[in-house]
């Protein structure tokens, strides 16, 4: 932050002390207005090379909108593919840390499948019973 506003400072103090020295010689008789006249149409130059750029510029600024947008896209789908892939490994890495090395997941205890079963027989006949009393 501080090499910034040091910089800033530095080139206003240059840009100063340039212009007050053409004052002083324009004052002092040194330089004519037909020498500033010429300097102008040296900045005439510029002003041509100035237009004929923004042409340029105006030419390909959709070649390079669709080029951004192209590599937007790309970028994006390169990106969820590796996380995807990433995402996998560690999941492969969990499982392998937590079953000792088997990639499969642990065998579900009897008496947690014995009650999966119980719900599920229980949602059937409840719906079955909602059947018979919407009829």
């Amino acid at each position: 932050m501080y090499i910034l506003l040091i910089l800033f400072f530095g080139s206003l103090i240059g840009i100063t002390f340039m212009i007050g020295r053409k004052l002083l010689l324009l004052q002092n008789g040194q330089i004519s207005y037909k020498e500033s006249a010429e300097t102008f149409l040296k900045a005439q130059y510029f002003e041509e090379l100035k237009h004929s750029a923004f042409k340029t510029i105006k030419k390909h600024r959709y070649t390079g909108l669709v080029t951004i947008v192209r590599l937007y896209v790309i970028s994006s789908n390169f990106l969820k593919n590796k996380y995807e892939q990433i995402k996998i490994k560690i999941k492969d890495a969990y499982y392998k840390k937590i079953n000792n090395g088997a990639k499969e997941k642990r065998e579900v205890p009897k008496f947690l499948k014995i009650i999966s079963e119980y719900k599920h027989k229980i949602r059937e006949i409840r719906h079955k019973i909602k059947e018979e009393e919407n009829l």
